[in-house]
């Protein structure tokens, strides 16, 4: 799929489908519109009080052009109250959804300016066309969309914004990329693999690898993430990548993304109805952290980012770990493991230690780390917690012009206080209540000097169903916000 952000007016555009995103209540056909509608023969006008269409949100009509006319089809998509950038990102994934379904090959796109900026305006439409019309049929013998799909879309009136496109289309990469590591199931991505992937965007983009074995692991005194991958069959892998700039960077972060590649639970095996099944998205912490490398490596920044995940399994065998088992992480903490289906911490711990010797300026880990987490925030919105404000700040803002929610959670300090143990320095899980806040704290106990930020997205990493403009399977979570935070 082609953009073109283009001088091109709406009345002089020619081609299969031209949409025009309208605010809420703001659907009267003046200026531009009116002389469209009246060069469509009243098409406009009709379509607007046939449909009822006023402009809300989601709210859409479309129709057939009389004959003779320039443009086949027309499309008209609600913004809504149009007081938020993802208003248009959501008007664009719809125009593109409506333009597939009606077997439109090029589509011209007509839209209000968001707050008079239009590098912003061309971002928010290409992410929302383009991520909207992705679909993943790596899986599938045959694929089940037969018809026409959208080869060409023109943003009108928004010529000079092709370093906007592009910008766009790199983190968009980043976002599939995340999408389809999230979606692979656990016999297709599995800690063997994801190196691989790594070792790929190394190749491809330029970055600085390293990649620890367990016998390096091991070296490194490692015990809470090597406890967690001893009961695999397949070796785990720690994935160091790193972009570093030409000349001095503005400013060094570290993100640690969570990369269970499959969850079984451990000996606290997860049963029927817990969703082993979808136990594959336990990486999505590491999926985000390798599309925020792809996406930065492609927009070269002046600073340097590292990407680390912690890579393995959670399995059953006669090596798992046990519950009472206590492993020494390598900062020298022992930890008494009360749970084994509480492991991604365990491995974020070491992975924290070793972020927090880069002598970064910040460090953010992404995590699908807890059940309680989806119960307190719902399904689309990720916690986030930190002690420190310019960095829970910095976040909260990237995630306001990405469109991913996130919401500021207490570190209660006194709740570290059930995850105390009586013969090791804590447990790996404190009680039921408060179950994602005390996982936070049990994170910050490996983070000794630097300023740090953790984000449970154990909800918004998987839609069950299309939430506006991811369609239902992984959504790609986290990338446009660790761009938007590193590139700040």
């Amino acid at each position: 799929m082609k953009f073109n952000a283009i001088a091109t007016a709406l009345l002089d555009w020619s081609g299969d489908a031209l949409a025009i995103g309208l605010p809420e209540n703001a659907v009267e056909l003046t200026g531009e519109l009116a002389q469209l509608d009246e060069k469509l023969a009243g098409t406009l006008k009709e379509l607007i009080e046939e449909t009822e269409f006023d402009g809300k949100r989601d709210n859409s009509a479309v129709t057939r052009v009389g004959g003779g006319s320039t443009v086949r089809k027309v499309i008209l998509v609600g913004l809504g109250k149009a007081d938020h950038l993802d208003d248009w990102r959501r008007c664009a994934a719809m125009m593109g959804r409506l333009a597939k379904q009606e077997k439109c090959k090029t589509l011209g796109v007509s839209v209000p300016q968001w707050n008079n900026d239009p590098a912003s305006t061309v971002r928010s439409l290409v992410e929302g066309i383009e991520l909207a019309l992705h679909q993943d049929t790596r899986f599938k013998s045959e694929t089940d969309d037969k018809g026409a799909i959208v080869e060409t879309v023109d943003l009108l009136e928004l010529d000079g914004q092709d370093e906007a496109v592009d910008k766009s289309l790199k983190i968009c990469s980043g976002v599939l990329l995340a999408r389809e590591l999230v979606a692979a199931p656990a016999n297709v991505v599995n800690p063997i693999t994801l190196a691989e992937t790594a070792q790929a965007m190394a190749n491809e983009y330029g970055l600085e690898l390293e990649i620890l074995e367990k016998e390096d692991c091991e070296k490194l005194g490692m015990g809470a993430f090597l406890g967690v991958a001893q009961a695999s069959a397949l070796p785990p892998k720690f994935v160091h990548l790193a972009y570093k700039p030409e000349g001095t960077p503005r400013k060094k972060l570290a993100i640690v993304g969570k990369g269970l590649t499959f969850d079984s639970g451990g000996l606290n095996l997860k049963t029927g109805g817990s969703g082993i099944e979808t136990m594959k998205i336990d990486m999505g912490g590491a999926g985000a952290t390798f599309g925020a490398a792809k996406a930065i490596a492609q927009l070269k920044p002046d600073v340097e980012v590292h990407f680390i995940s912690a890579v393995t399994e959670n399995m059953i065998s006669g090596h798992a770990m046990r519950p009472g088992d206590i492993l020494t992480a390598s900062n020298g903490k022992t930890i008494e493991v009360n749970n084994t289906d509480a492991e991604g911490r365990l491995t974020l711990a070491d992975a924290l230690v070793f972020a927090d010797k880069l002598g970064v300026d910040a460090i953010v880990d992404l995590a699908t780390l807890t059940g309680a987490c989806v119960v307190a925030l719902g399904n689309t919105i990720a916690g986030l917690w930190s002690p420190d404000d310019e960095v829970a700040n910095g976040l909260m803002a990237a995630s306001d012009v990405a469109g991913e929610k996130l919401w500021r959670m207490p570190l209660e300090e006194p709740y570290f206080e059930l995850m105390k143990s009586l013969h090791a320095d804590m447990k790996n899980a404190g009680s039921r209540a408060g179950g994602a806040i005390t996982a936070a704290l049990f994170l910050k106990q490996f983070v000794e000097k630097t300023p740090w930020a953790h984000l449970d997205i154990a909800a918004p990493v998987w839609a069950d169903k299309d939430n506006g403009y991811d369609s239902a399977g992984a959504t790609g979570f986290g990338v446009r916000t660790l761009v938007n935070w590193a590139m700040m």
